[in-house]
């Protein structure tokens, strides 16, 4: 008896995803997509800083060069417990072999600025204490998710916008949506480390001015495709 109440259950929810199914084709509908994208300037930059005793040629120790770097960045206002890291935290000290007897000792940091004049400021009051290894790590925005459903947004309304320029030439109306996907995402800069980098880069450049950095912007777009009821004139 529960298999036959079972069977009929399913049988009965098949018809009816068939027929919604059905009316969903059979219904007079008009089908547009649209994109809208936009550039933004980043606002996380992050910088590779590598403190090494080659620096200073051995004079000063990493401890003492590490505590020299954060009054730096704290005299420039930069919050060092939320925006400065250490990369390697396991073993505190990263350690590179010169020759069979000779260590190195290291320190790798990870720091967060949000705009190009204080990525600029940081490498100058770095050079001051003679660390110049730093790099450019990545850079990114710091609110992704708004600035998607803004696209969103702004895509579904020129999507809406294209159909009833098609349909209305043509004496009808552009009804509620009954369908809507769609698809947002951003493209990263490539970001060559290699190519941003202290040690070399700003010997030339005036000290009392910050260095001229400037990044690549990033890229967001979304793309929607939505299917409209296609209504009659009204009379």
């Amino acid at each position: 008896m529960k298999k036959t109440i079972l069977l009929a259950i399913f049988f009965l929810s098949l018809i009816s995803i068939q027929a919604q199914t059905k009316n969903f084709i059979d219904q007079p509908y008009i089908e547009t997509s649209a994109k809208a994208d936009t550039l933004v300037t980043p606002d996380e930059i992050y910088l590779n800083i590598i403190i090494s005793e080659s620096d200073t040629k051995g004079k000063i120790s990493v401890e003492e060069m590490a505590n020299k770097m954060e009054q730096k960045l704290k005299h420039l206002g930069i919050d060092i417990q939320k925006q400065l890291t250490l990369n390697d935290l396991s073993s505190n000290f990263k350690k590179y072999f010169l020759r069979s007897k000779d260590v190195e000792k290291t320190k790798s940091y990870t720091l967060m600025v949000h705009t190009a004049v204080m990525a600029g400021k940081v490498i100058m009051e770095l050079e001051d204490i003679n660390i110049g290894n730093v790099k450019l790590d990545r850079t990114a925005y710091s609110q992704p998710e708004k600035l998607k459903l803004l696209l969103r947004s702004e895509a579904a309304k020129k999507a809406y916008e294209q159909a009833v320029a098609l349909v209305e030439p043509l004496g009808q109306r552009v009804g509620s949506a009954i369908f809507i996907s769609d698809q947002t995402f951003n493209e990263r800069p490539v970001v060559n480390s290699n190519v941003f980098m202290v040690r070399g880069y700003s010997s030339s450049a005036p000290k009392s001015e910050p260095l001229n950095i400037g990044f690549q912007k990033i890229k967001f777009q979304s793309e929607v495709n939505i299917k409209f009821k296609l209504l009659q004139p009204k009379q």
